[in-house]
């Protein structure tokens, strides 16, 4: 648990942004972190943790200490007839986890395939994918509070997921570190194959019997054919949410744009593809140096080798700016700003 000084963190974020930690460390338990944490003294507010930096963006030297949470370990720790509880340290890669249910035949995840990050964001994000979100598949977490060097267990309804939201990422910002995570995944597959391009890519497969196998690599497929491998090209997956707006907001686009992308939430809002409005304003393809929109996906920003974090958060202001200008559509950022 040594710490070192003045270290890059250019390999330790998926966007390959090259800023320097003032101090940084490794831990791989509740007891490792509160030992750095009381040796050396640090709060909340100058400590930053890190997973697998895949939804963070570095826009200058961090002036603190960096932890990276490397807490590893998948336990099964409950099963009956229907369910399979795992229990996952927040250090495990996602993707890795994934296709470790799947070789067991434990369904719930299937269609989360290929996303980028670590466990420990998954619960904090509510990652999601072609249908399914974390809290489809959530049954606890336990994670460790700043303030008073305690371990807090959190249920379902205790982290108050929304669409890419949850109490930690507001209510309880930087004040707590997760631990690890339990997933209910199920024993008996309900297969979700309805969103997005899936049906057709399983067509394209030749596949004649639904499996969770299937899925999973009909997800990577597609996900694999838009969106930049980030050990090739720096990116955090979708730098903006779809955007919701009121119904009469969306008919009043349609009117103007045919087009237009939108799905009905359940409070009768209109959730649009934040990508097709992107691509909308011209920036598909875009590039000013090494700072740029992808080519495949408008929804994704890319560091095409030496762009500072800044060069990509002014990318990101602009494409902002576009979007509220032609479609009066107000774009929030799904990576996070530091």
């Amino acid at each position: 648990m040594k710490v070192q000084q003045n270290i890059s963190l250019k390999s330790f974020n998926t966007f390959g942004i090259d800023v320097l930690a003032k101090e940084f460390a490794v831990f791989s338990s509740a007891d490792e972190l509160t030992e750095l944490l009381t040796t050396n003294n640090k709060q909340q507010a100058s400590t930053l943790i890190l997973g697998g930096g895949s939804n963070i963006l570095l826009i200058k030297d961090y002036d603190g200490l960096v932890l990276k949470n490397e807490i590893k370990g998948i336990e099964l720790i409950n099963e009956n007839e229907h369910h399979i509880d795992i229990r996952v340290g927040a250090g495990e890669n996602w993707h890795e986890f994934v296709l470790h249910c799947i070789q067991h035949d434990w369904a719930g995840v299937e269609n989360l395939s290929l996303i980028p990050g670590n466990i420990g964001a998954s619960p904090m994000q509510n990652i999601g994918a072609y249908g399914v979100e974390i809290k489809d598949v959530f049954y606890s977490l336990e994670a460790y509070n700043y303030n008073d060097k305690k371990v807090y267990t959190f249920t379902l309804n205790d982290c108050e997921f929304g669409y890419r939201e949850s109490v930690f990422k507001r209510k309880y910002k930087n004040q707590f570190v997760i631990l690890n995570v339990t997933y209910r995944l199920n024993k008996q597959p309900k297969f979700n194959t309805t969103y997005g391009a899936i049906e057709q890519e399983l067509e394209k497969m030749g596949v004649q019997e639904l499996s969770i196998q299937a899925i999973s690599q009909a997800v990577i497929n597609i996900r694999s054919s838009k969106l930049p491998d980030p050990k090739v090209i720096g990116n955090a997956g979708s730098f903006f949410k779809n955007p919701s707006v009121t119904k009469e907001q969306y008919e009043s686009i349609k009117l103007k744009y045919p087009n237009v992308v939108g799905y009905a939430n359940a409070d009768g809002s209109i959730k649009l593809a934040a990508g097709w409005l992107i691509e909308q304003c011209g920036w598909k393809g875009y590039r000013k140096g090494d700072a740029g929109c992808h080519a495949r996906q408008a929804l994704v920003i890319v560091n095409y080798g030496n762009a500072k974090g800044s060069d990509i958060y002014n990318l990101s202001e602009e494409i902002l700016q576009s979007v509220k200008e032609k479609f009066n559509v107000t774009l929030e950022r799904e990576v996070n700003i530091i």
